[in-house]
């Protein structure tokens, strides 16, 4: 059984969410990515897939996350971090704390877990 599943989360949509308990360094998720080169930034921050992009490699290319990828949520306390698998061309997610079956499943947009750097939204805690 996938250790994930996507549920309504009462308070700012959809999220990713634990299906069974998951430990700390544990695999979460491989997300395949779609990129696109930085010249094409300026045409996705007119749609709604800027709201799911995260930066890629050295010359800020975008990547589009497929699969559960593009549903995790921010915070800046996050159970889950992020690393772009540029040879998988995939977006892989570790849980960073042991995680309980249920429990939403939350990364930091910025990156690095420790970051509180503003992000372009309100955050909800």
């Amino acid at each position: 059984m996938a250790p994930i599943c996507i549920k309504n989360t009462g308070k700012y949509g959809r999220g990713v969410y634990s299906t069974r308990d998951i430990k700390k360094g544990e695999l979460i998720e491989v997300s395949p990515v779609l990129i696109s080169p930085e010249k094409e930034w300026e045409y996705l921050e007119k749609t709604i897939l800027f709201n799911y992009c995260f930066f890629w490699g050295d010359h800020n290319d975008i990547a589009i996350a497929l699969g559960y990828g593009a549903l995790f949520n921010h915070s800046y306390t996050p159970n889950a971090t992020f690393d772009n698998n540029e040879d998988n061309l995939s977006i892989d997610f570790y849980a960073i704390t042991n995680i309980k079956a249920g429990e939403e499943i939350t990364i930091n947009y910025n990156g690095d877990p420790d970051d509180k750097s503003p992000v372009w939204f309100n955050v909800i805690e």
